[in-house]
This record gives structure tokens, C-alpha cells and sequence, in this order.
């Protein structure tokens, strides 16, 4: 099909500030002609998607090769958007060089619908388009779109973990359980194993399980100690208290219900203006960071509300440079010695809450965000 548009670009994808306005209009160009158009599969092909299944193969999709007037290597990239939808807030499915398909799995087929705000175990119909592109900037857009139907899985990634929060006027929060309350860090060697490290003020604190609820809870009991509250009907358990404000390490173990808190002296600790992740599982690649927001009541710490990241790696680190990084050998969270290392952090394809202390590398990255 013709494209009622034909475009000119630059041979040249990126001009030096210096051209002048003759350089430009000197360069030889390039005209779109026919757009790619998707031949398979069938319209309106139905996919069942089962967790169990995620790496395998849930269909090919083969287009015709665009057409441009010139002997020019072309790009594509596969897009998916609700039915109807005008594009702008399409997911990629893959892209290639020169070739005109592209296998998509399950896992990425299966996201992409979460991603489109498609419902669990229902029947949804979307729509699949292809993007041709030279340089990245010359772009045509298949004009008919392809229909699948779809039913999904939730998507979310397996995380059988508990976190834990601190509430009390010695914490971030004070005594709000759902005030962007600050979790511990977990062991990655040890999922019972927990510890924090960093500024409190003089007061008192508990641990939560789950933000804006009183239970779970953790809270005081003699000779070192933790004491649970399994529900609101159980006992209220005691405080731990800080006497004089400052940093502290507060170390808790679920299974054996013991817990230390003792001083700990940060004068010496660096202070950095950015910290941020870094990784082929991140926006930008190894290219660039992105950026952590740094917390106005302990400047070591950095955090996240909600962050898309794929299947790959990731490490933090300061300043958007490398002579400070860190990085983990486990999933999800570590701490000092139970993790934590100067490898890279392995991760999996989901949206995640994100925590880091610069004080010592600890991290905790929460999957399935909304």
C-alpha cells in the first residue's frame, strides 16, 4: 500500500550544529514508499497464556518489507495497543534489523497486556502494528491493524518474602503505619534475617508487616528479644526505645525472634549528590543512570515509588559515575555479608519498589507494583 505521506530525512541521522542551512538542503534524501504490513497470523487469532509456559514461543508475527527509494538497511519494531487504540501509549513486543519477523514469547506477549491494563484470566482483544525506521527517524507505520485475542495471567513474578516496616516517632514516619514507612533490608542468604542501618531520633519504634495495618507486629521483649502480634485482637508488645538520636544498626531475626541495636558511627561516611540504578534491566541500559530520590530525614538513603525493569542486571551507584558503585548477587534484597558484592544484581521483568543505603549497599527492590 502506498503511503499517502511521502517523507524526506537526512541520510545522516544526527547534523553537527555547525551545518549551515545550504549543507542541508544539499543532502541527498530518501522517500517512504510502500508501509509493512503484518501477514501473520490470522486476524483475530485467540492465545491462551499459562505462567508455566512464560519462555516459550507464543507466536511468530511476519510483515512485508517497507519500501523506501533508496538501497538502505530498515529497522522494525512490533508494537500492541487495546483494541482501538491510537498508538501513543503502544508496547514494544521486539524490534530487528533487515528482517521481517520477530518471535515473541510468552513472558513479553503476556506483560504487554498487564502493561495495557488487561484483566487476569479474561478474554481481551488488541491490536499489533509494525514500525519500520531508518536511523531511527524516518518512520512508517503499518496502516491495518492485525487483531489478537488474549487471555493473560497475572504476570507477577513469584516473591515469597515479608517485608517489614518501622512505625514510631523515632522513624521517618512516625507513629502513621502507612506513611511511606521505612522497610528493613533482607538477608539474601537468610529470608529471616533482617537489618537496617541508619539515623533515628531520639523516641520509639515497632515493626509492621504490611503498610496501613497494626498486624502483624513486631515489638520489645527482654534479653534481646522480639515479640510478635499475629493480630490486632493479640497483645500490644512493648517499644524498642532510642535513648539520643543518631545512626544505629537494629538487626532482627523471625525465626529465632532475637534482635540487636547498637550505635553506629557514620562521621566518616561519604555523602553523595545522586545515586542511582544502572543495568540492562533498566530504562536506559549501562548507558545512564536513573536517578534514586534521596530521604530529607536520612541522606543515606535513596528510594523509588515505582520502577519498570526487565529481565537482566542491574547495580547502583554514585554520582552517575563509577568509581562508587555497588552490587549484589541475589534477588530482590541483601545486606552486607548475606548478599550483597560487586557483581551485578540479577533481575526479573517487573515493576518494583526500590531502596538503597549508601552507608553499606544494602538494597531491596519489591516486585509486582501497580
Amino acid at each position: 500500500m502506498k503511503n499517502i505521506t511521502k517523507s524526506v530525512i537526512a541520510l545522516f541521522a544526527v547534523l553537527a550544529l555547525s551545518c549551515s542551512v545550504e549543507d542541508v538542503e544539499d543532502r541527498p534524501v530518501i522517500e517512504g514508499i510502500d508501509t509493512p504490513e503484518l501477514v501473520a497470523p490470522e486476524n483475530d487469532k485467540s492465545y491462551i497464556l499459562l505462567e508455566e509456559n512464560a519462555d516459550n514461543v507464543a507466536e511468530r508475527f511476519v510483515w512485508t518489507k517497507a519500501t523506501y527509494a533508496g538501497n538502505v538497511e530498515i529497522g522494525y519494531k512490533l508494537l500492541m495497543d487495546v483494541k482501538g487504540g491510537d498508538f501513543t501509549d503502544a508496547i514494544e513486543l521486539g524490534r530487528t534489523s533487515g528482517a521481517t519477523q520477530i518471535e515473541v514469547s510468552v513472558r513479553t506477549l503476556n506483560q504487554a497486556v498487564i502493561e495495557l491494563g488487561g484483566t487476569p484470566d479474561e478474554l481481551g482483544s488488541y491490536d499489533i502494528k509494525v514500525v519500520s525506521s531508518l536511523a531511527g527517524i524516518e518512520k512508517m507505520m503499518s496502516e491495518t491493524p492485525l487483531t489478537i485475542l488474549v487471555n493473560a495471567y497475572t504476570g507477577l513474578i513469584p516473591y515469597e518474602f515479608t517485608d517489614w516496616y518501622f512505625v514510631g516517632d523515632a522513624t521517618v514516619a512516625g507513629w502513621n503505619n502507612n506513611n511511606k514507612n521505612q522497610p528493613l533490608f533482607r538477608s539474601g542468604t537468610n529470608p529471616n534475617l533482617y537489618q537496617f542501618t541508619g539515623f533515628f531520633k531520639a523516641g520509639e519504634f515497632k515493626l509492621i508487616s504490611t503498610p496501613g495495618q497494626w498486624a502483624p507486629m513486631f515489638g520489645k521483649g527482654d534479653n534481646g528479644a522480639i515479640v510478635a502480634r499475629p493480630t490486632e485482637a493479640d497483645p500490644d508488645p512493648s517499644n524498642f526505645a532510642i535513648a539520643t538520636e543518631g545512626y544505629y544498626t537494629f538487626t532482627m531475626n523471625t525465626e529465632t525472634l532475637k534482635y540487636t541495636l547498637v550505635a553506629y558511627d557514620a562521621a566518616a561516611a561519604a555523602t553523595f549528590t545522586t545515586v542511582g540504578i544502572i543495568g540492562d534491566s533498566t530504562p536506559q541500559g549501562w548507558d545512564a543512570s536513573t536517578a534514586l530520590t534521596q530521604s530529607t530525614f536520612n541522606s543515606h538513603i535513596w528510594s523509588l515509588d515505582v520502577l519498570p525493569l526487565n529481565d537482566g542486571k542491574a547495580k547502583f551507584r554514585a554520582n552517575n559515575a563509577w568509581d562508587v558503585n555497588w552490587g549484589g548477587n541475589t534477588a530482590f534484597s541483601a545486606f552486607p555479608n548475606n548478599g550483597t558484592s560487586g557483581g551485578d544484581l540479577p533481575v526479573a521483568k517487573s515493576k518494583y519498589k526500590i531502596y538503597f543505603n549508601d552507608l553499606d549497599g544494602s538494597y531491596l527492590m519489591i516486585p509486582n507494583q501497580e
